[in-house]
């Protein structure tokens, strides 16, 4: 009986710290063996399933495409940036910053906190709206707050710094700081994903009618999965932009958005395995096609190289020629599956009906 009851919670709790172990497997091998450049490809890659989990909190759990998260990646990342740069380059270049904020000076870690935050709070005020939407109309009213935020960060000189980037920035560490973060969204997402509130928003999800007839708010499930998608998008534009060093609005715009998107259907929309797949194997891809437009030189002195724009080409007929093949992603929705050694046996009954058949 205690066999099966650990068995039972290790099922539950496998895909989570299943996934996080390997991904700390791999990033200690990167940190050990890789280049400079390895390690910056691996860290961004983190990353990017911090942001990928935050699309998948919301697009996984209710089946609504949004298109606009990636707005609240900006928030973050910029409220991260306002809060840990030095105090005497806001007071000369952001004037337009409450004064609190010019003189504020935290620690990275922290700031990254307060960028989830402050994107749960815009992630509340918008949602409030937007979750009431059909489909269709909340997909689009998503891509219209993704334009006037982008459209608000490039022109506010005095608070965004608007076309100039943000400089100054500093880093919150190496791979293992982000690390650190992406479990944490990993963790997010689970917890969500097994709570009452994950299973009822599933629930609609598959069938929307049904689940209003058993009393189920579909608005208020909507709503609290959209305010915490926020907050994990938050964190890793918060994440992102200590990474990058430098930042400005159109980071967190239109290209962002496809490269998330393309990597959350290619892995899977509906299983956070798929999230982690997805992230690495397009991850991947794009890189050897940036590599190719980047060219690689020949034995006569040629160089032989892409042409310029194939990488958003080739990326797309990547992900059509992924979905044809497996409509549902790599991970057609499933999970990381559990090791057949820590897998519970099947009953007698089950392999004498088995025998039987």
């Amino acid at each position: 009986m205690q066999n099966d009851k650990l068995k039972s919670l290790l099922e539950t709790v496998w895909t989570p710290f299943g996934l996080i172990a390997g991904l700390a497997v791999v990033s200690l091998f990167v940190q050990l063996m890789g280049t400079g450049t390895v390690q910056s490809f691996w860290t961004e890659i983190l990353i990017r399933i911090i942001l990928v989990t935050g699309f998948y909190i919301f697009i996984g759990n209710s089946g609504v495409f949004a298109f606009g998260h990636a707005a609240f990646a900006c928030v973050g990342g910029y409220v991260a940036a306002w809060l840990s740069m030095d105090a005497m380059f806001k007071q000369i270049m952001l004037t337009g910053l409450p004064g609190w904020v010019q003189s504020a000076h935290v620690a990275p870690w922290l700031a990254v906190f307060a960028a989830m935050a402050a994107a749960a709070v815009a992630a509340l005020v918008v949602g409030a709206v937007i979750v009431r939407l059909s489909d269709i109309a909340a997909s689009i009213a998503t891509f219209a707050f993704l334009l006037v935020v982008n459209r608000i960060y490039s022109n506010w000189d005095s608070v965004t710094g608007g076309a100039a980037p943000l400089t100054n920035i500093p880093s919150l560490g190496g791979i293992w700081a982000s690390f650190v973060f992406m479990a944490g969204a990993l963790v997010i997402a689970w917890l969500f994903q097994q709570s009452r509130f994950g299973l009822m928003l599933r629930a609609s999800r598959d069938d929307e009618v049904a689940a209003m007839a058993t009393g189920i708010s579909v608005y208020r499930m909507r709503l609290v999965a959209f305010v915490l998608s926020g907050a994990v998008m938050g964190c890793g534009g918060a994440v992102y932009s200590f990474f990058l060093g430098i930042l400005t609005a159109d980071v967190f715009y239109m290209s962002l958005t496809f490269l998330l998107l393309v990597m959350l259907v290619v892995g899977g929309a509906e299983s956070l395995t798929g999230v982690v797949v997805g992230v690495v194997a397009v991850s991947c891809v794009s890189e050897v096609l940036r590599l190719g437009e980047e060219g690689v030189a020949l034995p006569n002195g040629d160089m032989l190289a892409l042409p310029l724009g194939m990488q958003q080409i080739l990326l797309g007929i990547f992900m059509v020629f992924v979905l044809i093949n497996r409509a549902d992603g790599i991970t057609r929705g499933s999970e990381l599956p559990l090791p057949k050694a820590f897998r519970k046996p099947q009953s007698i009954v089950s392999g004498e009906r088995k025998t039987a058949s």
